[in-house]
């Protein structure tokens, strides 16, 4: 029997059709044991990766907490893989904890938020770290940009399934609708602009939006997994730079080595950074070129607020470090001493007042030698100094948080507000 030609034509196109559809619509499967084992040699390299995939998606972030990473979060600061960077000490000293990397420039607080809906009732009572910068408070709070270039479409659509008519989600909807401008998608800001009055979803939104989550889930159980950058390699090579004993003694001298080799400029800074970052634009330039910044008023403390609640309602024990600004480069661009001081009170007080006590304050060790990398990123004893805070707070035992959430903290006069 002669086959039909248009079958020869179209037959494969439809078979491949069939099995894409099959993969984006059917159910997920789990992976058997050889499987898993490829699984988790492939978490330990998403948790390096600081791939934009891997912070958007859903089936590695998860998979990391079943195996017993940790959450670190944070902007920046989690990319300069020294070799007292804590993913590196965790590996090199066979810690019973590993950092899973998730933050990159320009991903604040309603990033993370969104980031930590896709990882939902898997966060209920476990330990995070969390680095928060002052930078983060900046007048504008929240970079559109780079909330919309970041942004999880599988949190989005989990959190908008979920949203119920509280202050805390109606909060939410409102920084959404503000923040992404007209990068939510008309759908989204629809169904957004109702959970902002308080309304729930109409039925064809639900069914919208269920349909597209779960389209987007197996998406990214499928394909996310593909392309993962792999920076396995660079934590190999800064291990090799660290001594064999685990101790404050060997480490701090280490970075005294490291800070004096590498800085070899009045501000203290990496050489590196100065050349190509500073030194291009004319030093010159940047003198008093920050001192009209302010970090006191900010729609980013009620985004803050936002995490704090998610944390609240997951039970989660976070422990909170609080960064400083290099001393020498903060008095040459003008910022303000003052100003960053108020601006950390201000954030002691949201956290400590609410039951936030794990606060790591690291803001007035700014001027002392090889702390800062560059302008603002921990360096060398920076890194020794949150691991003397973290070590004891992920390999022991802690006390349980009581929370007690004060949605005046959700307020534009808390925003706006200057605490002494």
């Amino acid at each position: 029997m002669k086959r039909h030609p248009i079958w020869q034509i179209f037959g494969p196109l439809m078979i491949a059709f069939a099995g894409v559809a099959l993969l984006l619509f059917g159910p997920h499967h789990k992976p058997d044991e050889a499987g898993a084992q490829s699984d988790a040699q492939l978490i330990n390299k998403a948790a390096v990766s600081l791939s934009a995939n891997v912070y958007r998606g859903q089936a590695l972030k998860n998979e990391a907490l079943d195996l017993g990473y940790v959450p670190f979060f944070g902007s920046s600061e989690l990319s300069r893989m020294d070799p007292l960077h804590p993913s590196v000490l965790a590996d090199k000293y066979d810690r019973n904890y590993q950092p899973f990397l998730l933050g990159k420039p320009g991903t604040q607080s309603l990033s993370q938020l969104m980031a930590m809906q896709t990882m939902g009732d898997n966060l209920d009572h476990k330990k995070v770290v969390f680095i928060l910068s002052p930078q983060w408070f900046a007048k504008q709070g929240q970079n559109r940009q780079a909330f919309n270039y970041y942004k999880s479409a599988i949190g989005d659509m989990t959190w908008t399934l979920q949203a119920t008519n509280t202050l805390v989600d109606r909060t939410t909807a409102k920084r959404l609708l503000k923040v992404t401008g007209n990068g939510g998608g008309t759908l989204q800001r629809s169904a957004w602009e109702r959970l902002a009055k308080g309304d729930g979803l109409t039925e064809n939104q639900r069914a919208y939006f269920e349909g597209r989550l779960h389209v987007l889930q197996n998406e990214d159980h499928y394909f996310d997994k593909l392309m993962l950058p792999n920076r396995l390699g660079k934590l190999a090579r800064a291990e090799q730079h660290l001594p064999a004993a685990d101790t404050a003694g060997a480490l701090n001298r280490l970075a005294d080595k490291l800070g004096k080799r590498h800085t070899h400029n009045r501000f203290g800074i990496n050489n590196g950074f100065y050349k190509h970052r500073l030194k291009p634009a004319g030093i010159k330039h940047f003198k008093n070129s920050q001192r009209n910044f302010d970090y006191r008023r900010s729609p980013e403390y009620t985004d803050f607020e936002l995490v704090l609640n998610q944390f609240a309602k997951h039970h989660i024990n976070a422990m909170f470090i609080l960064p400083p600004v290099n001393d020498k480069w903060a008095a040459y661009t003008g910022l303000s001493q003052s100003m960053l001081k108020q601006t950390n009170a201000k954030v002691k007080q949201q956290l400590q007042t609410q039951g936030f006590t794990n606060v790591v304050d690291l803001s007035n060790q700014g001027g002392k030698r090889y702390f800062m990398t560059d302008t603002i990123h921990l360096g060398w004893r920076g890194w020794i100094a949150v691991d003397q805070h973290v070590k004891p707070f992920l390999t022991q035992q802690q006390t349980a948080p009581h929370f007690h959430m004060k949605g005046y903290y959700l307020s534009k006069q808390w925003a706006n507000r200057i605490v002494k």
